[in-house]
């Protein structure tokens, strides 16, 4: 599926209609692309759309922040820009087993992140203009096939 975005209006409206897809799964959201492409932005309108009342800021540094949305199920949002080749198991699967995770970079970690992913590649255009090219895999793969984007956009295929 893909979306052209014009503001920072529409990231948070298309945040606010995939918060309504995703609300009270477990799902790992990958996010991709350039420094400054609208990773971070988009995590904050996801998560205010989810219901988390605390402010949510780049985990570039500390690497991972939990916060709680608004049914009290986690939110974690990880910034694996620093991680790029560790081989190691840095234990994400037990934060990928409950609640929604947002991974930046998640291209630096492939191995630490379960079958089942929303991937979601932000291109920047000029000024606020972007392109988020999302897809699913696994159990979220027919969710965004590019026939179901096309299809009405209220019928739900995850239970």
């Amino acid at each position: 599926m893909i979306r052209e975005i014009h503001s920072l209006q529409e990231t948070a409206q298309f945040a606010e209609e995939l918060a309504q897809k995703i609300q009270n799964h477990t799902v790992t959201l990958c996010l991709d692309g350039d420094l400054g492409a609208g990773k971070t932005t988009f995590t904050k309108s996801l998560g205010r759309a989810l219901g988390v009342k605390s402010v949510i800021n780049s985990p570039t540094f500390t690497i991972m922040k939990n916060y709680t949305d608004g049914a009290g199920n986690p939110f974690t949002h990880i910034d694996a820009y620093r991680l790029e080749g560790a081989g190691q198991d840095l234990g994400f699967d037990e934060v990928f087993d409950e609640g929604i995770s947002v991974v930046e970079w998640s291209q630096y970690i492939p191995d630490q992140l379960p079958a089942d992913t929303i991937r979601i590649a932000i291109t920047q255009g000029t000024g606020e203009d972007r392109t988020f090219d999302v897809t699913g895999t696994g159990i979220w793969a027919a969710v965004f096939a590019p026939e179901t984007a096309q299809a009405d956009a209220g019928k739900e295929t995850v239970a």
